[in-house]
């Protein structure tokens, strides 16, 4: 087997939320564990021997992540896979760690496979783009891609998610090539990652208090802004009843189908930055 390895940058980032350490059951079915400013999500109900992990937290989670698990599964409990949003350094920060434990598969888009398989290093996060602290500092944080070697496996092109059978993935590129949301039709259930988010990820003060307001993707790792807006159009026109993000907290209802339509009709005046490497780009 090949020996799977983290990026040469991979480091512990000092970022804290007040949320840090919860655990949400947002459906009997759908739980969210905060760890530090980063969401992780375990689909399945807690009395089944069926579950799935999405994503995987933040550079030395995995014990936490794994007493989460059996607290919430029972003790010895792993789950089928660990389906991936994406592979940023606070996505898959433990990952090897998990997959070493568990000895699960791992499933991702075929677009972010050479981030995760050690091939090429995600685009400079942009300091320089608009936005706060968390930006202004993004400079530090980890770009260099894991190397899951064969642990990890492409979504099936289909649709379907591997031990989800009532999830279909959707594509939502723009903060990432190959960055997926997680949908179920049955109850408009969507798991989005960072496509949009709960909190103002770029900003330090409401990071830390977890502000909940819907904003576009964290604008220091997001490089293709046409496509970040693109992303947002399609889910708000799938019109889910429940999401959970990558950071901040969840929403339900009206609240989430309208914050998420008014995201996308001014998306280019509210989640756009004025200013950046990307955005000069794209000019």
């Amino acid at each position: 087997m090949s020996r799977m390895q983290y990026g040469s940058d991979y480091k512990n980032i000092p970022t804290y939320s007040t949320e840090s350490g919860n655990v949400t059951e947002v459906l009997p079915d759908l739980c969210t564990y905060t760890n530090k400013i980063v969401n992780l999500h375990m689909v399945g109900h807690p009395d089944a021997q069926d579950f799935v992990l999405v994503d995987a937290g933040l550079t030395n989670s995995a014990e936490a992540i794994i007493k989460v698990v059996e607290d919430r599964f029972g003790e010895g409990a792993r789950p089928g896979a660990i389906v991936l949003t994406h592979g940023h350094f606070d996505h898959v920060g433990s990952i090897i760690e998990l997959i070493e434990h568990w000895d699960v598969p791992v499933y991702a888009h075929k677009l972010e496979l050479p981030y995760l398989t050690g091939r090429t290093p995600y685009p400079d996060p942009d300091p320089t783009v608009e936005g706060g602290m968390m930006a202004k500092m993004s400079s530090i944080y980890p770009k260099e891609p894991v190397d899951l070697a064969e642990n990890v496996h492409p979504l099936p092109a289909d649709g379907t998610v591997p031990y989800l059978p009532e999830f279909e993935w959707i594509h939502t590129p723009g903060h990432s090539d190959g960055h997926v949301s997680f949908y179920r039709a049955s109850d408009g259930t969507l798991i989005v990652g960072d496509a949009f988010v709960t909190v103002q990820q770029d900003s330090l003060y409401k990071t830390m208090v977890q502000k909940k307001e819907i904003h576009g993707p964290p604008v220091y790792f997001t490089n293709d802004w046409e496509a970040a807006k693109a992303s947002v159009e399609k889910l708000a026109s799938i019109e889910p009843e429940t999401a959970v993000f990558g950071h901040g907290k969840a929403l339900k209802g009206e609240e989430l189908r309208e914050g998420l339509n008014t995201l996308a009709e001014n998306f280019d005046e509210v989640a756009k930055p004025s200013h950046g490497r990307y955005i000069d780009d794209e000019k």
